[in-house]
């Protein structure tokens, strides 16, 4: 038995399913890490929700920032935006029953005996796994109450942008998530910079990608991450940092890329898409 995490597929299909024979991935025997973002931006991205939702056990996924969106544009308080790619699952027969099979997932996973913990952006250096497990699971009793509305509607926004035990309500949730599923750049203080978004050295020198933070309590912990298509995984991280980033820009005519997590293996398929 092998698993395989896998970065931003976002709607590329084909080349998930590329990647999947180069693995020579297994059903029922092998299974599959999802970083989020399994929709958006590609061009089939309710085959990507109907093989992944197909695959049960097999498969685990945490929620990424583009699929928060479809969930939020779902329920009415969000409008598409033009480069969405989204009405088709929103048309499909099977639409519902996927959204809120989407809803379900969590925003972080880790499990005993598995030395990783898997998230989509990253963790702001105030917190180590356990606590951003606890902090996850806020945001995910959000999403499964009675209140999910009311909380995608305050969902977006970029303040607060320093973590304070003290924050409550609406504003402690919204940082919970931009943390996990928007996080490239912090600062000194470990305050979140949700502007920049290009490759290590082209931000300003108050800033750091959020794991060589000095003040990063999950120092040393292994965390599988994607979102930061810039951030190519051929640039040597320093080991210290133990972060795996699988995020190699498939949507936008990079590649998709896998990491086997018994030997740290890397596996690759070029993008089929058109550079957007």
């Amino acid at each position: 038995m092998a698993t395989y995490a896998i970065g931003d597929v976002q709607g590329c299909f084909d080349e998930l399913e590329a990647l999947l024979s180069l693995v020579r991935f297994r059903r029922g025997s092998d299974r599959l890490w999802f970083v989020g973002d399994l929709v958006n931006r590609g061009p089939k991205s309710l085959a990507i929700l109907r093989f992944v939702t197909e695959l049960g056990d097999d498969a685990r996924v945490v929620l990424g920032n583009h699929d928060l969106n479809l969930i939020a544009v779902a329920a009415g308080v969000r409008e598409l935006r033009p480069r969405d790619t989204l009405q088709e699952i929103l048309d499909a027969p099977d639409g519902g029953a996927l959204i809120d099979w989407l809803i379900r997932q969590p925003l972080l996973f880790s499990e005993p005996g598995v030395p990783y913990t898997m998230v989509h952006a990253g963790l702001p250096p105030q917190w180590d796994t356990d606590e951003a497990a606890t902090r996850a699971r806020e945001v995910e009793s959000a999403l499964a109450g009675k209140k999910r509305g009311k909380f995608l509607a305050h969902m977006y926004g970029d303040q607060p942008d320093l973590w304070d035990n003290g924050l409550s309500g609406w504003r402690r949730l919204r940082f919970i998530t931009n943390a996990l599923t928007r996080i490239r750049y912090v600062d000194a203080d470990g305050r979140l910079d949700l502007d920049e978004g290009g490759a290590p050295g082209s931000q300003p020198e108050t800033l750091v990608p959020w794991f060589a933070s000095k003040a990063r309590r999950s120092r040393g912990e292994a965390i599988v991450f994607g979102h930061w298509a810039t951030l190519q995984i051929e640039q040597a991280l320093d080991p210290t940092h133990r972060v795996f980033h699988l995020d190699t820009g498939c949507v936008w005519g990079g590649s998709l890329t896998a990491l086997r997590l018994e030997d740290q293996r890397i596996f690759s398929v070029p993008s089929q898409q058109s550079p957007l």
